[in-house]
């Protein structure tokens, strides 16, 4: 392990003004699950560490059927696996938890170290961007929200700036006649980085489809939302046909890249494969 120093401040003020003054080596630590091996390993240039765990307010949850989920930065993505509330409310997000590593990994890992890390393959990010999540983030100006559609920049990379934390995240409640799903494909069951992951989310009015996100991860620099797809299913009955145009349609609109998991159309071919399923099941899920 290299040698860094530590920090340990008690507010958000401190913790930011820390960062603002250490510079771009310094790193905050939530689970820490990430951020050690990439030390240990020297993938990560660190100098300092930022322990935000005596932080108040950075464990809070709480769920209310009329306003949604909320969560702080250090909630752990296993508390969130065994929330009844996210079980029946949020599938999508539910399962995507559960195929998140390893057990021994998700009882330390946080949701929001997750989304921070901001892997295109990141099996938390495609659900909460197909259910509209808002992120919060302490700033040296204040507070703010901000969509979890416009996070995320590239590889590795988010609008975070030096300075910024993110405290928590909030997921709103689903409408009556919403639907909801989440896949993903790799080689294996665990411990597996998604080759690709589909995450949607319907609402219905009977037949009619009022609203549809889909997110596509692992076939772009960051996960991906399909526009096209979206709009072909918005306002529409929903059919075979027209799930099957819509999987055709994430396929025009992801952008994967080959590497040792899968080639690039082997990906592609799969995002028309998981869309169908995603959608049907959403489908089911709605009635």
């Amino acid at each position: 392990m290299r040698r860094f120093a530590y920090h340990e401040p008690s507010t958000l003020e401190e913790a930011s003004c820390l960062l603002v003054e250490l510079g771009d080596k310094a790193h905050v630590l939530a689970g820490g699950t990430d951020l050690f091996v990439e030390i240990r390993e020297r993938l990560r240039d660190v100098s300092d560490v930022v322990n935000i765990k005596k932080i108040p307010g950075m464990t809070d949850i709480t769920w209310d059927p009329n306003t949604g989920l909320t969560f702080g930065a250090l909630i752990t993505a296993r508390q969130l696996e065994i929330l009844p509330g996210v079980q029946q409310t949020y599938p999508n997000f539910a399962e995507a938890l559960r195929l998140l590593a390893s057990i021994q990994v998700r009882n330390r890992a946080t949701v929001v170290g997750n989304i921070c890390r901001a892997s295109p393959s990141a099996d938390t990010i495609p659900p909460l961007l197909a259910d509209g999540a808002i992120i919060h983030i302490y700033t040296p100006k204040g507070m703010r929200r901000m969509p979890s559609a416009e996070f995320f920049t590239g590889p590795g990379r988010t609008r975070l700036e030096r300075g910024d934390i993110v405290t928590g995240i909030v997921l709103p409640a689903p409408v009556p006649g919403s639907g909801r799903s989440y896949l993903k494909h790799g080689r294996r069951k665990a411990m597996e980085l998604a080759t690709v992951g589909v995450a949607v989310s319907l609402e219905r009015d009977g037949d009619l489809c009022t609203d549809a996100r889909i997110a596509l991860g692992a076939v772009g620099p960051t996960v991906l939302r399909a526009p096209g797809a979206e709009a072909l299913l918005k306002g529409a009955g929903i059919t075979d046909a027209l799930i099957a145009q819509a999987g055709a349609q994430a396929m025009a609109e992801c952008t994967p890249i080959s590497n040792v998991r899968a080639s690039a159309d082997y990906r592609r071919n799969m995002v028309g494969v998981l869309t169908r399923r995603a959608l049907r099941q959403a489908m089911e899920a709605s009635q």
